[in-house]
């Protein structure tokens, strides 16, 4: 899906390139709504032994990534999401009542890609995207969540080196001769 919102060039039936719908210049979230987008991942990779969503950066990513790569309407549908949670004073609940509240979206979420016959592949198969281009509306707010704070946590130094047995060289080099 990322590189599927970054707008790779579409091609015409003639070989050229068609017009893409680029992303909202001014996209940008409050910093309430910043604050939603951090809990949010947070409940999604917590911080354990290891860090979490907040520790590596994942909410200023989030908003990156949907600025710089994805469409206009994943962004409207990203905001409405964010709005959703921002109305039932998502901030003010407690941990617990915030994870029923994302369990719900979560639900919702599945119902309107089944209803969108979405299939389930893994997140970079990209063959659900003429599904979700021909939709009215873009990639739901959960979906797009889940993807992004995946995305920038396992792309992180601290991310990947701590939630992997990671080996920087996969042994010592030894010469020989033949």
């Amino acid at each position: 899906p990322t590189m599927l919102a970054c707008d790779k060039a579409n091609k015409t039936s003639e070989g050229k390139v068609a017009d893409v719908a680029a992303p909202i210049s001014d996209f940008s979230l409050t910093e309430e709504q910043r604050k939603i987008v951090a809990e949010v991942a947070e409940h999604i990779i917590p911080k354990t032994t290891s860090v979490g969503a907040k520790d590596v950066g994942v909410p200023a990513f989030i908003e990156l990534m949907l600025k710089d790569c994805y469409k206009p309407l994943e962004q409207t549908s990203f905001m409405e999401g964010v709005k959703a949670l921002e109305d039932s004073k998502f901030l003010t609940l407690a941990p617990a009542a915030q994870v029923e509240a994302l369990k719900k979206m979560e639900t919702e979420t599945i119902a309107e890609m089944e209803r969108r016959n979405v299939e389930k592949v893994k997140v970079g198969d990209n063959v659900d995207g003429e599904a979700i281009d021909k939709a009215e509306k873009g990639i739901p707010f959960w979906r797009l969540t889940k993807e992004l704070t995946l995305l920038g946590y396992f792309t992180s130094e601290k991310g990947l080196t701590q939630s992997f047995d990671y080996q920087p060289i996969p042994g010592e080099f030894k010469a020989t001769k033949l």
